[in-house]
């Protein structure tokens, strides 16, 4: 026999509220609970209570729509109400109030007193004029709370205006056009006008693909990844990947991240790791540009943020010359995932105010590059994949005058659970050329401002050192 489908005990519904009361009676925490949460609404607060607390009175002060009856309880106070919350915090008042209520055919709320309750208060997501109200029939608030709270970081603070405007466009297709027309609405370039708070663009955007019959035009979003943690990705970021169509993603992007894209979502490796290449930058570039061209909506996946050292640049300037719509959403790079790792401060009062971002290969010319006199002068230099290249790196500023005592931090997987730190002093930096162990991204930190982190939890570069010095000598002498 199947399982008969669990029923519910209460039923969701909206009340309509605008311009009416809502009566309120207490003078406590539970009441100015209540009070913030009608006071969303388009209702008048009839707040009772003859020793309101402080923060209820400020409520009330600045809230043009809320009454306070400074009286003790009366049934009278309720008359005309569409609703009632009993919120006093004394059972045998809240009691008298849901009594009083129910005589009066008006339903009530009794706060944390589910059994005097004909309705239960949702946590509700305000997107007005979008809602979502979540509800567990007078049990489990906390579980509610969490759920409004994951509810609330996936909708764009430009709903509700972008909702607005819906509603006001009211010459729509039929059939299959209105579906259509509603999903390229709220996925397209209404929505992202609004989104940026370009309200007449949004309209005139609107009005074009109200006027129109074809799809709406493609659109390539930028995305940083952030550094490998799921839970340090962007909140536009992961919306992004929601609504997108394709997704194109680097090699350095951990699968985790990409499976929180629509699951229906086309999915394309295009990564570039050292020595392997799946798609050279050209054919990414084309990629992007045929994808919005077929009105495709893309989120272009990067590692870290898109605008350091994620060529970016190049993107941007394809799409922009192939006339495709574009955003670039930025992420968290691994600079600022590995000295959080190290608790580290990349700036610090009266040792470092400047900072460089580069990678080693900057290094590996004839001429030191401009940002070594910054490091020279106190800057904390941040270099992005510089393993292969650390004792060049090391030689390098120390020869240019930096001191081969300055501390230096290097974390490899920096925000992942699988992470590992590493500290000591330039001259020990050489020490990584030769840990096979290290392969994933190593991130090195470089400055006096180094030394102002957590090494509890990190090893030290110079148990490495000599292991190091020995094997280049014993490779050199093989030579």
């Amino acid at each position: 026999m199947p399982q008969a489908t669990p029923k519910l005990n209460a039923f969701p519904v909206f009340m309509r509220v605008e311009g009416e009361a809502v009566a309120i009676v207490g003078g406590g925490e539970e009441a100015l609970a209540k009070a913030r949460l009608i006071g969303q609404s388009s209702a008048v607060l009839r707040i009772v209570s003859d020793a309101a607390e402080p923060e209820l009175l400020a409520f009330i002060a600045t809230n043009g729509a809320a009454i306070h009856i400074a009286a003790a309880y009366d049934a009278a106070h309720l008359e005309g109400a569409v609703m009632v919350f009993a919120a006093s915090g004394n059972e045998a008042l809240d009691r008298r109030v849901a009594e009083d209520a129910r005589r009066l055919g008006i339903p009530v709320n009794a706060v944390d007193r589910p059994e005097l309750c004909d309705f239960f208060t949702p946590a509700l997501v305000n997107r007005a004029p979008v809602a979502i109200a979540i509800g567990t029939e007078g049990a489990g608030p906390v579980l509610a709370q969490m759920l409004r709270s994951r509810i609330d970081r996936m909708l764009s603070p430009s709903l509700g205006p972008l909702a607005s405007l819906a509603a006001a466009e009211r010459l729509l297709p039929k059939g299959n056009a209105r579906r259509r027309f509603w999903s390229d609405f709220f996925g397209g370039s209404p929505a992202r006008a609004m989104a940026a708070g370009q309200l007449s663009q949004a309209h005139d955007a609107a009005v074009d693909l109200l006027l129109s019959n074809a799809p709406a035009s493609g659109h390539v979003a930028l995305v940083g990844a952030g550094p490998g943690a799921e839970d340090l990705l962007t909140l536009r970021a992961h919306r992004l990947l929601m609504e997108a169509d394709v997704i194109v993603h680097d090699a350095l992007v951990p699968e985790a991240i990409v499976a929180m894209g629509r699951r229906d979502a086309e999915r394309l490796p295009v990564g570039k790791r050292k020595g392997c290449h799946t798609k050279s930058q050209a054919e990414i570039n084309a990629l992007l540009i045929e994808l919005g061209r077929d009105g495709k909506r893309v989120v272009r996946l990067k590692s870290g943020d898109p605008l350091v050292f994620g060529r970016a640049g190049e993107e941007m300037a394809a799409l922009r010359d192939a006339g495709v719509a574009y955003e670039v959403v930025p992420g968290v790079t691994a600079a600022f995932a590995a000295a959080a790792d190290f608790e580290l401060p990349l700036t610090l009062r009266g040792v470092s105010s400047s900072m460089v971002f580069t990678t080693g290969h900057d290094l590996k010319g004839n001429s030191l590059p401009d940002w070594a006199k910054l490091a020279i002068s106190g800057a904390t230099v941040a270099v992005y994949m510089g393993r292969s290249v650390a004792a060049e790196v090391a030689g390098r500023l120390i020869e240019a005058g930096l001191s081969p005592d300055t501390a230096v931090a290097v974390v490899e997987n920096a925000s992942l659970a699988n992470r590992r730190r590493f500290h000591g002093t330039l001259a020990d930096l050489p020490s990584l050329e030769v840990r096979a162990d290290l392969t994933g991204p190593v991130m090195t930190i470089i400055g006096d401002a180094v030394a102002g982190a957590n090494f509890e939890r990190s090893e030290p570069l110079a148990a490495h050192r000599h292991e190091g010095a020995a094997q280049t000598a014993a490779e050199g002498a093989e030579r």
